[in-house]
């Protein structure tokens, strides 16, 4: 199937799946999204945001499909500094079709043939993010004494701290 998808601005991760309803099983749709920032999530700013979803018509429901990857700022553990982290994440849902039928999730269609994507989207992605954040490998945090961000800058403190 093919068609032209439109995004509302005040949810652009909602898709209307109405139109798969009435059609037989097997049937379905691939719906890209594309946004340069997307700003959703206090906790989770998104910028080259893109993926695809792929709803499809199953007896049960609508299975969706999606594989989604964006660029988050975090903020490293080691020296506190904001950087940029790659994050990409894959998922499979049904919706169901009736609160009587039971998923795995919990989810139902709702009536309007709604579904919005950005409550999933967000939960896989922040699974995808690091705990402890760092921002590069040889990362050499803080000076404990002074509070120096040591990759940019040595301080009196570490000749100290190695001396002991």
């Amino acid at each position: 199937m093919s068609g032209k998808t439109i995004v509302n601005p005040r949810y652009p991760l909602r898709i209307n799946v109405g139109f798969l309803i009435n059609q037989p099983v097997g049937s379905y749709r691939e719906i890209p999204f594309e946004f340069e920032q997307l700003t959703l999530w206090d906790d989770l700013p998104a910028s080259d945001f893109s993926g695809v979803a792929r709803v499809s018509k199953t007896g049960q429901g609508i299975l969706v499909d999606a594989a989604f990857q964006t660029v988050t700022t975090l903020e490293c553990v080691r020296c506190l500094t904001a950087f940029q982290q790659p994050v990409q994440t894959q998922f499979q849902e049904l919706f169901a079709f009736k609160f009587n039928q039971v998923t795995d999730s919990g989810l139902v269609l709702s009536e309007d043939g709604n579904i919005d994507l950005a409550p999933l989207i967000r939960e896989y992605l922040l699974l995808e993010v690091p705990i402890k954040p760092i921002c590069r490998p040889d990362c050499r945090g803080l000076c404990l004494e002074c509070g120096a961000n040591l990759n940019e800058t040595t301080c009196p403190h570490q000749a100290q701290v190695f001396v002991d």
